[in-house]
C-alpha cells in the first residue's frame, strides 16, 4: 500500500477510534528521568489536531514542573521551528488551521514530542507527508542531541512503516498502553 493510501486509512481509523485517552505522565517522566532531562530544559510539543492523541495535559504538567515548553510554527518553504509558549499566553491559528504560538522566542528543544499517523516497532513514523518533522529532526541532530518521543494510539501501529532515506527514526514511542523502546 502506498504511503498516501496508508495515511488516509490510518487517519480515518484514528477518527473512528478516537477517544479522550492521553499518554501517561508517569511513563513520560520515566523517559525524562532515564535521560536526566531536568527542570528548565525545553520540551517541544504539538497542539493536537485531526483526532491526534492528546499532548496538552502532559505539556501543562511539564510547565507546572518548571520545564519550558514550545510549539512549532511552519513556514511557506516547508520549514519548521519551535517557539517558546506558555499556557498563560494566547495562540493564533495558522493558515493550515493549527494553533501556534506567536514568534517571540525561537528555541531548540532538548526533547521533541512528535505526533504520528502511524508507527512500527522499529520506531519509524508515518506523518502527514510534508516531511516537516523529518527535516527538523535531521537539522537539529547536526546541532545537538535531541530526545525524540512519538505520541500515538496503540491501534496506529503497523507491521512496517514504508521508509525512505529522509525518514528519521524516533528514540521512543508512547501510546496509551505504554512505551515502545
Amino acid at each position: 500500500m502506498s504511503k498516501i493510501n496508508l495515511r488516509k486509512k490510518l487517519i480515518n481509523l484514528r477518527k473512528i477510534n478516537f477517544s479522550d485517552q492521553d499518554i501517561s505522565f508517569i511513563q513520560f517522566k520515566k523517559i525524562l528521568n532515564k535521560f536526566s532531562i531536568k527542570k528548565y530544559q525545553n520540551i517541544g510539543g504539538y497542539y493536537p489536531i485531526n483526532f491526534e492523541i492528546g499532548s496538552l495535559k502532559i505539556l501543562e504538567k511539564l510547565e507546572k514542573n518548571k520545564f519550558k515548553i514550545s510549539l512549532p510554527i511552519t513556514t511557506k518553504n516547508k520549514d519548521m521551528d519551535f517557539y517558546e509558549w506558555s499556557f498563560k499566553k494566547p495562540l493564533k491559528i495558522s493558515k493550515q488551521g493549527i494553533p501556534e504560538p506567536y514568534r517571540e522566542k525561537k528555541v531548540f528543544p532538548d526533547v521533541l514530542i512528535v505526533p504520528l499517523v502511524g508507527f512500527d516497532k522499529n520506531k519509524f513514523r508515518l506523518g502527514y507527508g510534508g516531511g516537516f518533522y523529518d527535516r527538523y529532526i535531521s537539522k537539529m541532530s547536526k546541532q545537538k542531541k535531541v530526545l525524540t518521543i512519538g505520541f500515538a494510539f496503540s491501534f496506529q501501529e503497523l507491521k512496517k512503516v514504508p521508509i525512505d532515506k529522509h525518514d528519521q527514526k524516533l528514540n521512543f514511542i508512547l501510546t496509551e498502553k505504554g512505551i515502545i523502546k
